[in-house]
């Protein structure tokens, strides 16, 4: 437990304690080294140098040492020793005068070396690593390193960089598919008014040369082209000034049956004629009146109608229901149904195939679903019983 607290301490110094702490160990461990082999080599050196002494003046000199006097083994001339013994003396010479030096040399760098392997290569190759992932755009990894030292506060500082710039790409790339989701929805919603316009200039071009219809009715078809203008007007302002479709602010309107009725029936006249199928509208009588955005609920029933002519065989229906709290659009086809579930349908850009998506941006249900969402109610995908599929879009008052 104390060897592990220990070790952690070392582990945790800062840089320059550490480097402080390897020099002062290496040089301690050098110096006790020198010592032991200038020890070594003084004591061989005399085992040499005693062989050629003259050992009986030795012994006499050693007895006639005083408090002034201290007999030494002479050092031999040279010519004296054999080439062996004269070479290892020199070498003893050698460590004598140079082992500290030396040893502290070698004691410094060994100390520089470890200083590095054990506190700086880690950290340094997990930030080089972690630059390279940066720079290539790979971002989801992260940069670990648990000391507590310099090095460790700037890999902690370099994964919060990471982190922001994950965070950063994310808004970035969210924001772009905002915008390319913004940009299929005014597409996709300034077609249904569009489509509309067609069709009541297909015709008046192909009624009015044989007089089939009156200027009434005439005048009706231009009054309501010139509504569905409006709406368009309506639309591409309040989608210039926004950047998504969940900013989009709800305006609450008074909103009849009849009113919604009217609305529903002068659009599925053009669509009935576009798509060659039949629909039939319900729209019971209702005394409760409801608040909502009328040009919200009015895009959303385009969209599943448009969605329900597009799938369906031969006929179609529309239930509306108005309630003072709750409004609910069901309709119903008589195609294949649903194959897959209701939130793969309901995202961004599906399509069912490839045919299907080259004239269909594949974002219908993903903006019914978000505008339901956004009036506090919901849209609800089924398959009916007796075959086709059935789409219930839910809105609750607003204020």
């Amino acid at each position: 437990m104390g060897d592990g607290i220990s070790m952690d301490k070392i582990r945790n110094l800062s840089v320059r304690k550490t480097i402080l702490f390897y020099m002062a160990v290496a040089l301690f461990c050098s110096f006790l080294f020198s010592a032991v082999i200038v020890r070594t080599a003084e004591r061989m050196q005399m085992c040499i140098w005693w062989n050629y002494v003259d050992q009986e003046a030795y012994f006499k000199a050693v007895e006639e040492e005083g408090s002034y006097y201290i007999a030494n083994i002479p050092r031999p001339s040279f010519y004296r020793m054999t080439q062996t013994d004269y070479f290892i003396s020199e070498c003893c010479d050698f460590l004598q005068t140079y082992a500290v030096l030396i040893l502290s040399m070698v004691g410094s760098c060994a100390a520089v070396f470890l200083f590095y392997r054990n506190k700086l290569r880690k950290p340094i190759e997990e930030l080089a690593q972690a630059s390279k992932k940066i720079a290539e755009n790979h971002l989801d990894f992260h940069l670990v390193y648990e000391n507590k030292d310099e090095m460790g506060i700037l890999c902690k500082e370099f994964e919060r960089m990471r982190e922001q710039l994950a965070r950063n790409n994310q808004i970035l790339w969210r924001m772009i598919e905002e915008e390319k989701i913004l940009r299929a929805a005014i597409a996709h919603d300034i077609r249904a008014p569009l489509s509309v316009l067609k069709g009541y200039q297909e015709m008046l071009m192909e009624y009015l040369p044989s007089a089939d219809i009156d200027i009434e009715q005439a005048m009706e078809m231009l009054s309501e082209s010139g509504r569905q203008i409006e709406r368009m007007d309506a639309f591409v302002e309040a989608m210039r000034k926004m950047s998504s479709l969940e900013n989009r602010e709800l305006k609450a309107e008074d909103i009849s049956g009849k009113q919604l009725e009217e609305d529903i029936r002068a659009e599925l006249a053009v669509l009935e004629k576009e798509y060659g199928k039949q629909c039939i509208l319900q729209v019971p009588e209702a005394k409760e009146r409801f608040f909502g955005d009328r040009e919200i609920i009015l895009e959303v029933t385009e969209n599943l109608l448009s969605n329900a002519l597009r799938y369906g065989k031969q006929q179609i229906g529309i239930m509306v229901t108005i309630g003072y709290s709750e409004l609910s659009i069901c309709v119903r086809d008589d195609g294949d149904g649903f194959r897959e579930d209701a939130e793969k349908i309901t995202k961004a850009f599906y399509g069912k195939n490839l045919k299907d998506s080259l004239k269909h941006a594949g974002i219908g249900m993903y903006i019914s679903r978000l505008y339901c969402e956004k009036h506090g109610g919901t849209l609800i995908l089924r398959n009916d019983e007796q075959g086709g599929a059935e789409v219930t879009a839910i809105f609750c008052r607003i204020t």
